[in-house]
């Protein structure tokens, strides 16, 4: 299965019952696993889950601490990019070069790199030197 198709399956069963806008996710570690995540609203807003997060909190949680790869889907005219707290969870665990693919599930995609996502992140390199 493909990223995107995994992204694409995982989108189906979001929660999104405010909203109706359902976004699915899909990261690949560096092991070559997938780990999917989509959104998941509540009612008390804004305490739902992105499909980035949950997609990274699956690989984490399978013990894996690097993804290689991204995919985001939703039902949208273009591609949706992260919201900006998941940009800054997607470079804590990937690098400036990992491929992101966005697409709709009309079929559009748009190519980046969390790199063209988050110009300028701030990473651990900025935490060197300070006090414990």
């Amino acid at each position: 299965m493909s990223l995107l198709d995994a992204a694409r399956e995982v989108r189906e069963v979001a929660y999104a019952p405010y909203s109706n806008f359902k976004v699915g996710a899909a990261v690949r570690g560096a092991s070559g696993a997938i780990y999917r995540g989509c959104n998941v609203e509540n009612v008390a807003y804004p305490e739902g889950t992105c499909a980035e997060a949950g997609a990274i909190a699956a690989m984490i949680a399978a013990g894996e601490t690097r993804l290689t790869e991204v995919a985001v889907i939703a039902d949208s005219p273009s591609p949706v990019p992260p919201c900006g707290g998941c940009r800054q969870k997607l470079a804590e665990f990937g690098d400036g070069k990992t491929p992101v693919l966005l697409a709709t599930t009309a079929g559009a995609t748009e190519a980046t790199t969390i790199g063209g996502l988050l110009p300028g992140r701030f990473d651990a390199g900025h935490m060197e030197g300070a006090a414990p």
